[in-house]
């Protein structure tokens, strides 16, 4: 079977001191996850593996978050707060890149599939293969 054609779409924060470009097949899943995190910023993501995602600029303006575990990284914007991208959990080797924070989000053909991070023990596993090239 071939692999799904890809291409690179960039994205970024709300003032636009991140910008980054994610590697996407031209249909893909979104999870729309309702983990106490993901819940109350209405965080609803991709996963990439990490050779599929690209920082442009902002490194020295992104501060980081953890919690409970302390294994996801949360990445914010120093100056105007938004997430844009954030090293998740369940998938260290790779990225979770807010859907919205693409330049083109609204555009792009998407399934929005909810997400159980209320249970994460029971359900982390099912997102494992999402960065794996």
């Amino acid at each position: 079977m071939s692999e799904p054609a890809r291409r690179w779409h960039a994205g970024g924060c709300h003032c636009g001191a991140i910008r980054f470009e994610a590697e996407l097949p031209q249909a893909f899943e979104v999870e729309d996850c309702n983990c106490s995190m993901c819940a109350m910023s209405g965080n609803i993501h991709v996963i990439v593996p990490s050779s599929r995602f690209r920082l442009l600029q902002g490194a020295d303006n992104l501060t980081e978050y953890t919690f409970n575990t302390r294994r996801a990284r949360h990445l914010f914007c120093k100056t105007c707060g938004i997430k844009s991208f954030y090293v998740p959990r369940s998938n260290p080797d790779g990225f979770a890149v807010t859907w919205r924070c693409l330049d083109d989000w609204a555009d792009l053909d998407v399934t929005i599939s909810p997400f159980d991070g209320q249970n994460w023990e029971a359900n982390a596993g099912r997102l494992a293969h999402k960065s794996k090239d």
